[in-house]
């Protein structure tokens, strides 16, 4: 199942993925319509990267994650939100109230669900004039160390379809079929990230398709990347290009 995928990454992943950059959440409370008195619902929250930002914006969040060590990683990063409110839920059946919500977030997890009956529980969840916010943050496609690293992952990681789930290139059409009438807001932001050795290794790990420890391929893959590493770092850092990729719309 897709909840148990990133079972055994929460801390990697709470350490090393990136974040959102400001002016996307700017941008999604000065045109969207985020407020403090937002009540959003952030689907397949994960360890809270995402909803912590919004809880500094004073909204109140529901965080709905399936999974177990996800959801108590966010749980202990979050604690101190008295306007956050974990739930043990997939994204197709939250248990919220009908007609509660004014916002939907979902931050790199569209593609784990089953997008027709996610659909079909935005509509009963969310308030009338309510929109639905997909967001992703995706690799340079176009740099050399984004292709090289793309490699390394089909030469280790047999459960690997390609970033973010295979998510290409985006473009709004592709959500036609999710977004009410076929149209969203499509909007990219700039976000990349300066790493150093352990920090690119770290996220690399994070991903779900990654060898674990123990396994077979562990070593062999963390040899490639450290290689990959040194040939692309200056003075123990590198750059990798990245983008954040968001769609709004009703539906």
């Amino acid at each position: 199942m897709n909840e148990d995928r990133f079972t055994g990454r929460a801390n990697l992943y709470a350490k090393y993925r990136p974040s959102y950059p400001a002016d996307f959440i700017e941008y999604l409370y000065s045109q969207v319509g985020l407020t403090k008195d937002s009540i959003i619902a952030d689907i397949g929250s994960g360890t809270g990267i995402f909803t912590r930002l919004m809880l500094r914006q004073h909204s109140f969040v529901y965080g709905v994650e399936p999974n177990e060590d996800m959801r108590k990683t966010a749980e202990s990063e979050l604690a101190r939100y008295r306007n956050f409110v974990s739930i043990h839920a997939p994204a197709e059946r939250t248990g919220l109230k009908a007609a509660s919500i004014d916002f939907v977030t979902v931050a790199q997890a569209f593609h784990w669900f089953d997008r027709e009956k996610f659909r079909m529980e935005c509509k009963r969840i969310v308030r009338e004039k309510g929109k639905v916010i997909l967001v992703w943050n995706s690799r340079g496609n176009e740099s050399e160390l984004t292709r090289e690293t793309i490699e390394i992952n089909r030469k280790y990681c047999p459960g690997f379809e390609g970033v973010s789930g295979g998510m290409r290139e985006a473009n709004p059409e592709q959500y036609g079929d999710f977004f009410k009438g076929g149209t969203c807001e499509y909007k990219v932001f700039s976000n990349d990230s300066i790493l150093d050795e352990a920090s690119f290794i770290g996220r690399n790990l994070s991903a779900s398709y990654a060898p674990k420890q123990g396994t077979e391929s562990y070593e062999p893959y963390i040899f490639d990347l450290t290689r990959l590493f040194q040939k692309y770092s200056k003075s123990g850092y590198l750059r990798v290009p990245s983008l954040t990729r968001s769609y709004v719309g009703e539906v």
